[in-house]
């Protein structure tokens, strides 16, 4: 099983929105096979709390208006630390880089094959990594 048609649009507009928004360090996994509950993660990180908020809203604001999509459970916003995303299809992490190189989702997943990101979001991954 693979991840579904609706998940990977889901996953491209939000990692496009995150790449709007500076966000670092784009990647997407293909959880379907080792998860029920979704099909997709989207991990991203931010440098600071204030942008953590603007990604998650970019995010938020894109999938509803291009994919018609709400997400049905919203946590850690208070925080700014690591705000989840959960729009059952897909799950979007939006973290704080520190907290990002601490719990290492990446790591947790790393077998799940990765889900291809749009060309412009992948350009911004190179750029964000240079400096």
């Amino acid at each position: 099983m693979t991840a579904s048609e609706r998940a990977v649009q889901l996953v491209q507009i939000a990692a496009e929105a995150a790449a709007d928004k500076l966000a670092d360090d784009i990647l997407a996994y293909d959880v379907s096979e080792q998860l029920v509950i979704t099909d997709a993660f989207l991990l991203c990180s931010a440098t600071n709390d204030r942008q953590v908020r603007a990604i998650v809203d970019e995010i938020e604001d894109r999938l509803r208006i291009e994919a018609d999509a709400k997400p049905v459970r919203r946590e850690g916003e208070r925080e700014g630390r690591w705000v989840l995303l959960d729009y059952l299809d897909i799950v979007v992490h939006v973290q704080h880089e520190e907290d990002r190189t601490f719990y290492a989702l990446e790591r947790l997943w790393k077998d799940c094959p990765p889900i291809g990101l749009p060309e412009s979001v992948v350009q911004v991954n190179i750029q964000r990594a240079r400096t």
